[in-house]
């Protein structure tokens, strides 16, 4: 007799439907205990300091979830081969949930156990990534578990500092995460970008250049290692200005106008300039022009906040049986994540004094955002496929 399994729901049908839902509340909730931990309205005893903690969950909690759900859905289309559905679905998602909730017990929980919750993710979803790659000897995707052991490394950093066990590894670990999910964005964008343009807009024709693909993914891996080790001046700035051509190259062999027609293309590619921007900035950043700050921000807030959330909304539609059409208030919700960025990252540039009250525009701006998306994708990641298939 086959055992029913107990999160046998729409829910839990493919990776991407519960772990978009986390990365969706998570951005809200997050967003909101930062704030107020930033304005000083609200302290809890925490494992990690607040500058970290934000750092952290927007990276490894919310950016993770998303990653997650992207992964466990497009390796099973790569691969032909299933991925985790049901109950493990949803223990892999519990995992991930404990990760958010187990530093704020820092009273109650030794920290070793903390930090164990936490950094036991990574590895976990690296393992059911691989095992349908290997099973389909695609071994080129090996790339992506490359990554995520990277950003399990990254993690480790963070934690070795936060248990004590070694100095000054936390802000490095943070630097190699965001690399990674940058240049695991490049080399998605890579394989994404040209089919959902051809896709979108038909009649179009993009521009694949293997030069530009492995040049944007090599200038970023040198700019994002010379962060690493604290490089500046003309050794940091000749590889950012490389990494901003290289890539605006790249994208100008897949850009059309029409796409701006169409939300869920100008969404993306509004993303992908975002990172391009970031290592513009970072080349200024090398001369102390601007504060690095900012352009770690164009990389995150704007780079993989706004590619998130156009992934996100995409992937959603594509594969519940929907139409690949964005609704007004999702392309709404478009719109409101680039201002946040906006506020957050050219704001500051122009008027330095002014940074408070963007702050607080960029707060407001990603929440009704994140808002929208839960109000519209909500329905969609909970209900079943319309079309009757599975996923």
């Amino acid at each position: 007799m086959k055992t029913k399994n107990i999160f046998d729901y729409p829910l839990f049908a493919l990776g991407f439907r519960p772990f978009f839902a986390l990365a969706g509340f998570s951005a809200l909730i997050l967003i909101l205990l930062w704030n107020a931990i930033f304005k000083g309205t609200w302290a809890a005893e925490n494992y990690f300091t607040p500058t970290y903690w934000h750092a952290h969950e927007m990276l490894l909690g919310y950016s993770v979830a998303v990653i997650s759900g992207f992964l466990l859905t497009a390796v099973k289309n790569w691969t032909g081969r299933p991925t985790l559905t049901g109950d493990q679905l949803a223990g892999l998602c519990i995992l991930w949930l404990y990760g958010r909730i187990a530093p704020f017990y820092a009273n109650l929980l030794p920290d070793g156990l903390i930090a164990l919750i936490d950094l036991a993710f990574l590895p976990l979803l690296a393992y059911h990534v691989t095992k349908p790659i290997l099973a389909a000897q695609q071994y080129r995707n090996l790339i992506f578990t490359a990554l995520l052991l990277f950003l399990a490394y990254g993690n480790g950093l963070i934690h070795s500092e936060m248990l004590g066990l070694k100095a000054h590894t936390a802000m490095v670990g943070l630097q190699l995460v965001v690399g990674t999910i940058v240049i695991l964005i490049l080399v998605v964008a890579g394989r994404v970008f040209p089919f959902f343009t051809e896709r979108g807009l038909p009649g179009t024709l993009a521009i694949r250049n293997p030069q530009f693909d492995q040049g944007s993914v090599v200038s970023a891996v040198l700019v994002f290692g010379l962060l690493l080790f604290d490089v500046s001046g003309i050794w940091l700035a000749l590889p950012a200005l490389l990494a901003t051509v290289i890539n605006i190259a790249r994208v100008a062999g897949w850009y059309v106008q029409r796409i701006w027609y169409v939300p869920l293309l100008w969404v993306l590619y509004i993303g992908y300039g975002w990172i391009i921007l970031g290592f513009a900035l970072t080349a200024l950043s090398a001369y102390s022009l601007i504060q690095p700050s900012l352009a770690m921000h164009a990389f995150t807030l704007g780079g993989i906040g706004v590619l998130t959330l156009g992934m996100m909304a995409r992937v959603a539609l594509g594969h519940t049986g929907r139409a690949l059409r964005a609704s007004n208030a999702i392309a709404i919700g478009f719109v409101l994540i680039n201002v946040a960025a906006f506020f957050r990252v050219l704001l500051p540039i122009a008027w330095p004094n002014g940074y408070e009250i963007f702050i607080y525009g960029s707060t407001l701006a990603w929440l009704a955002a994140f808002s929208l998306f839960i109000f519209v994708y909500g329905p969609i990641l909970t209900s079943p496929r319309i079309d009757g298939k599975e996923g």
